[in-house]
């Protein structure tokens, strides 16, 4: 079972990996895609004063400006899955898991970078600063990379299901070409919206914790503090409704 799952804004500062080449990523032979976007977005980072890139970077304070100014050619790296800092992260809480947890996940979960593009969970990137939804120049990196990387992500989930924990926005990097399974989260009658990212980095690290490898599986797993409630399969739709609480 393959798991999309979202990045998140906020990143952890540092690293003890060597600065990116052509094997930091999944799909080598799609580096040189990869790097025209990169090399967009460091070409605008180095000519752009705070006001150019402040709202590239989503930051309203110039202070936080000169750190995401260091060129990655130069910039120490970390796991993508420890890169990331958010809620869903946060819930995850990856660095607690153990070595064989932690193994499911760097090879199970596929992210979307909104500026690294589909990467493996153990896939190492630098700190870097970029609004989900911005433009770099005239590119828009969600529409590049579904246009030059579906062909690589479809062949190499294969026949495998596929779980998606993305936020909405995400489909626009990749559509998978078989239904997908997907999660909806209520409380009290609602859908929850906001705190979705906690429920499903829990829902992650209960899959990785319990090694699943199938909807079944997951079907048959219970998880602290959801109940499943309701599941809608279609043509075009796999749902699993949890109930919260």
């Amino acid at each position: 079972m393959i798991i999309l799952f979202a990045p998140s804004e906020g990143k952890r500062s540092g690293g003890e990996s060597a600065s990116i080449k052509p094997l930091s990523f999944i799909f080598t032979e799609l580096y040189e895609k990869r790097l025209e976007v990169i090399s967009k977005y460091e070409k605008a980072v180095q000519a752009g004063s705070y006001d150019d890139l402040k709202e590239l970077f989503g930051i309203k304070d110039e202070k936080e400006f000169a750190r995401y100014k260091i060129p990655f050619d130069c910039a120490p790296t970390m796991k993508a899955i420890e890169r990331y800092d958010g809620v869903a992260y946060d819930y995850l809480s990856y660095g607690d898991l153990d070595a064989s947890q932690q193994a499911y996940i760097d090879h199970n979960v596929i992210l979307f970078s909104n500026l690294f593009g589909p990467i493996q969970a153990c896939d190492c990137i630098p700190e870097y600063k970029l609004k989900q939804g911005s433009m770099i120049d005239s590119m828009a990196p969600e529409k590049f990379y579904k246009k030059y990387f579906t062909d690589s992500l479809n062949a190499y989930i294969g026949n495998q299901e596929v779980l998606d924990l993305r936020a909405g926005f995400y489909d626009k990097f990749y559509t998978p070409k078989n239904t997908a399974m997907t999660l909806k989260f209520l409380k009290e009658g609602k859908v929850v919206s906001h705190w979705a990212k906690a429920y499903r980095g829990l829902v992650l690290r209960a899959i990785a914790q319990n090694n699943i490898l199938s909807f079944e599986d997951f079907k048959r797993l219970n998880i602290d503090g959801l109940t499943l409630s309701e599941m809608i399969k279609t043509e075009k739709k796999n749902e699993i409704i949890y109930t919260i609480g």
